[in-house]
């Protein structure tokens, strides 16, 4: 039995969420978007990866947890939740987590579910939160994981933007509690001294600047938004590849000029909206139109990975921000 099902109580076949054909380019455009494909593309992928690999991953179980609420039924999510509550109950209990970086993106995990679900802080979600703070550095920032797989596990300026989002999404006044204040002021304090290494994690920080106060001015926020714009493309997409200079495993670059893809629209619609653009903001609607005409017949939205051409798991992550850039940022939410 995985651990996975050891934490959810379950028993059911990994066949019960079919593990979607390998991820390639050329995969043919679904005739509409459909919701319930994406479900079951982020199904396969999120409950197979926690099955599978016993673990929280930036790239594709823990956007799963983000994302998938915001879709008709349940299906996967309670499993994958319940693993999420299991890592934050084994730390409460004294067992020694997977290392700073994995406690917080569990604690994010965790606190942005229980925000767009119940509004309840839950007890493991307070564990994650409790014990992430006891790992922050006194500079402001965490030990993160610097495997070079950009944008997400490679700089401590990542998983600093993780730990405030996690922060400030958490329900029910967590982040007034004295150990987060405290972690708060020094995040503050490490965002003044260290600039953004690039315009991906400029649009992290505008993110996290949503949840907690004082991290962007204004003015700063303003001109995040009009760099992102500014990167939006003709076809009314963004590519992953013009928000940083990012060079492949075999030293090659990444071409800043390559098509509008899936992770880089979703994450940059979500977050505008999120940061206060209207449902009807030009690059906004450009954004969701590319979406809604760009899911593939799986369900997923391609995305080229930074590193290589084997696998693609940030079409994972890519799929979950379009699904929240079109579901959750929708007119009326």
């Amino acid at each position: 039995m995985t651990p996975a099902l050891v934490f959810a109580g379950l028993l059911a076949a990994p066949a019960d969420f079919p593990e979607p054909a390998p991820t390639r380019a050329d995969e043919p455009l679904a005739r509409t978007y459909s919701p319930a494909k994406a479900a079951a593309y982020l199904d396969g992928v999120g409950v197979g990866w926690t099955r599978d690999r016993g673990c929280v991953t930036c790239h594709t179980n823990l956007p799963y947890l983000l994302a998938r609420p915001a879709l008709p039924g349940d299906a996967g999510y309670s499993e994958v939740r319940a693993f999420f509550e299991g890592e934050a109950a084994g730390w409460a209990k004294g067992e020694k987590p997977r290392g700073d970086a994995y406690v917080v993106a569990t604690a994010f995990g965790l606190a942005f579910s229980d925000a767009r679900t119940t509004g309840k802080l839950h007890p493991a979600t307070r564990a994650a939160l409790d014990r992430m703070w006891q790992g922050q550095k006194p500079s402001g920032e965490w030990n993160w994981l610097k495997c070079d797989w950009p944008p997400m596990e490679h700089d401590d300026y990542y998983g600093a933007t993780v730990a405030a989002l996690a922060a400030g999404v958490a329900p029910e006044g967590n982040a007034k509690t004295d150990a987060a204040k405290a972690g708060i002021e020094k995040l503050k304090a490490y965002f003044r001294q260290t600039p953004a290494p690039d315009l991906h994690h400029k649009t992290m920080l505008l993110w996290a600047s949503t949840a907690v106060d004082g991290l962007l001015t204004a003015d700063e926020r303003a001109a995040v938004v009009a760099e992102l714009e500014a990167k939006q493309r003709t076809d009314g997409g963004w590519s992953l590849s013009s928000l940083g200079d990012y060079k492949r495993r075999d030293g090659s670059a990444n071409d800043p000029a390559a098509p509008s893809d899936g992770y880089a629209t979703g994450f940059v619609v979500y977050v505008l909206r999120q940061a206060g653009a209207k449902a009807d903001d030009p690059a906004v609607v450009k954004g969701q139109t590319w979406l809604k005409a760009n899911q593939r017949e799986s369900g997923r939205w391609f995305t080229r990975s930074l590193n290589n051409d084997k696998k693609h798991f940030i079409t994972n992550a890519g799929t979950a921000f379009a699904v929240l850039a079109v579901e959750e940022a929708r007119p009326g939410r």
